[in-house]
């Protein structure tokens, strides 16, 4: 989108307050040459609130600062560069921040792709690099960018579920998705934000965790479908490793095994490995079947 605004460089200040100087100094000097008397008075006072009216005029713009001159309803300009200046006292001059600011959002309860509850909160960098889209294309600026990064935490959170675990065929996800959820991010506030002239730096997820009323549903699915997991792999294990104390004592007909003495073998070797608890040693003084 075209910007609009006008960069511009008012007088300096410093020749604005010789003349207000001048102008005050011009009551002294009737009042020094010539009798107390109206046509006396009269200019004296004149220059006198003429040079109060020109202080009105002057104007400090601090570095990373701005200030939006505008004319009885039209702009004039904006003054970017910093320093002391006199403009028209009839200016009405908006003071505009150039420096950058952090947001630290606090968590807001949404809903993630597939419905459920989450908090969620960012922290992004922004700044304004339009003035005049700042000041008059929208009502408040600040209070449209904290609207507006509401809304994209909201959309965003719409895009993608929590984690995988009600929907396996995601890829990418809030809790995993990283650098990509964040420059999905960073892109929905940039584009809702180019409306009043503001500059996206810098924005990622702070913070993201289940609602409080299905957080310890979630953690205990969590755990059992980590336990789960984890059995699979002792499972795994323990399946190679009678596989191979099987095929071991076989090779090197360490003793003989028909089906019966196999099953035994396989039971208690799978019982040892697959506990999660130790093994408790018994003592078999008998043969193998008793």
């Amino acid at each position: 989108m075209k910007s609009n605004e006008k960069s511009k460089v008012p007088m300096s200040g410093y020749i604005g307050l010789l003349f207000v100087v001048l102008l005050l100094g011009v009551p002294v000097y009737f009042e020094a040459t010539g009798p107390e008397v109206w046509w006396n008075l009269v200019p004296a006072i004149f220059f006198q609130v003429l040079g109060i009216f020109m202080m009105v005029g002057f104007l400090v713009v601090n570095p990373n600062e701005s200030s939006v001159l505008v004319l009885f309803g039209n702009y004039s300009g904006t003054v970017r560069k910093n320093g002391f200046y006199w403009v028209n006292p009839f200016y009405t001059k908006t003071k505009i921040s150039l420096r950058a600011r952090n947001i630290n959002s606090d968590p807001i309860k949404v809903n993630d792709k597939v419905g459920n509850p989450i908090m969620i909160g960012i922290v992004w960098v922004w700044k304004v690099e339009d003035t005049f889209k700042s000041a008059f294309d929208v009502d408040d600026y600040e209070m449209f960018v904290h609207i507006q990064s509401e809304a994209a935490i909201r959309k965003l959170a719409g895009h993608y579920p929590y984690d995988n675990f009600d929907d396996e065929q995601a890829e990418i996800t809030l809790r995993s998705g990283g650098e990509e959820v964040n420059q999905v991010l960073e892109e929905e506030l940039v584009e809702r934000l180019a409306i009043a002239g503001i500059s996206v730096m810098e924005a990622r997820i702070s913070y993201l965790a289940y609602a409080s009323e299905i957080a310890s549903a979630m953690l205990r699915r969590q755990q059992a479908t980590a336990i789960v997991a984890a059995r699979e792999k002792i499972v795994e294990g323990a399946v190679t490793m009678v596989e191979m104390a099987l095929a071991q004592l076989s090779e090197k007909e360490i003793i003989d095994f028909d089906d019966e003495k196999k099953a035994t073998m396989v039971s208690n070797l799978m019982v040892v490995l697959c506990s999660d608890k130790d093994a408790s040693p018994v003592i078999n003084t008998g043969t193998l079947h008793q």
